[in-house]
């Protein structure tokens, strides 16, 4: 066996299926997951970041009296740290400081959840945010103010431009939700109104993403999103013949119907893989640690260039990976988009 499987085999092995079902019954309800299920039903793809967190990460001391230069600083910092990869907000977080009083150096989370009729950002504000204030700055900006409280707040492409530059399009229409310390946004008003509507979350990806424990930046995608974004089709034709001899000769996969990755407080990383039969979840752990301790076609290199496996198994219809990141490479925001050989289906 050659020596990279050999390093993953024994990444396998190092972890218990008792030691994972411990892992996952003392793994509390998450900010993330809860936030997934505020979002969407449909949702496909969801980009968190825990913006507490990444001040926590970086000793930063920005707050609601930062000035925007010292807000587009601290973004900065979290990406050379590959912190805010997952964020919507690195272009705007300036404007929204100056203007709106909010921003990453006083959200305390921020989730994106995309599917094919929309998108939506979910903003967890800290819990003594003046929404009278709030209300007043986005009417003083040109903001139509909704009949009811927890109504949409219209705007529009003119109205963005108008409150500053840089700002993304998905903050042109707000619901201020006083009660769940969130702020939602949408570059679709009518989209947002059925969210306000809506009886049911993204409940499937909450599930996934509670895995993840609780992560400083993370995506999650349903399988079909995996499947097609992560897969080695999106390898040119060499890349791809070589992934799947790789592939093989680890054993084979299964297709996926969700995968998670993130970022967690220590500087470490997860990956969650959900297969569709927990009957195949422990060959594809083996499987896809041995991959992912090998070469990476289409994404140049070697996966050790990247990072280590330090532990990998399965529970239920979960595979774990958890992996130690090489100084100085940015994993997340390198492996959420494919190909990602060990994420194929």
């Amino acid at each position: 066996m050659p020596r990279r499987a050999v390093v993953a085999l024994v990444a396998v092995l190092a972890v218990t299926v008792t030691g994972l079902v411990a892992w996952r019954l003392l793994t509390p309800t998450t900010a993330l997951s809860r936030a997934l299920e505020m979002a969407p039903a449909g949702t496909s793809r969801a980009s968190w970041t825990d913006w507490a967190a990444v001040r926590r990460e970086l000793g930063a001391d920005v707050g609601a009296r930062s000035s925007a230069e010292e807000v587009d600083g601290f973004l900065g910092k979290a990406f050379d740290r590959d912190l805010s990869s997952m964020s919507a907000l690195g272009t705007s977080a300036g404007v929204m400081q100056e203007q709106l009083g909010l921003s990453p150096a006083t959200l305390a989370w921020e989730l994106l959840a995309q599917s094919s009729e929309g998108a939506v950002e979910v903003l967890g504000v800290a819990d003594d945010t003046d929404f009278d204030a709030l209300a007043g700055r986005l009417a003083a900006l040109g903001w139509t103010e909704p009949d009811e409280a927890d109504g949409v707040w219209v705007g529009g492409p003119d109205v963005l431009s108008a409150a500053g530059p840089g700002l993304t399009p998905e903050l042109q229409h707000f619901a201020l939700l006083e009660d769940e310390h969130v702020v939602l946004a949408s570059d679709e008003a009518p989209f947002l109104e059925q969210v306000l509507d809506q009886d049911d979350g993204a409940d499937d990806l909450a599930d996934l993403a509670a895995g993840l424990d609780e992560p400083v930046a993370a995506a999650v995608y349903d399988g079909a999103y995996a499947c097609e974004k992560l897969a080695m089709s999106q390898a040119d034709d060499e890349a791809a013949a070589e992934g799947d001899q790789l592939v093989a000769a680890a054993g084979g996969v299964h297709p996926l119907s969700g995968f998670a990755m993130a970022v967690l407080g220590d500087g470490d990383l997860r990956a969650v893989m959900r297969v569709e039969d927990a009957d195949d979840a422990p060959g594809d752990a083996e499987a896809r640690a041995t991959l992912a301790a090998g070469p990476a076609p289409g994404q140049g290199g070697d996966f050790t260039d990247r990072f280590t496996v330090e532990d990998a198994g399965s529970e239920g219809r979960d595979v774990v990976l958890d992996l130690r990141p090489v100084a100085g490479t940015y994993v997340l925001s390198d492996l959420t988009s494919g190909p990602v050989l060990f994420a194929t289906c």
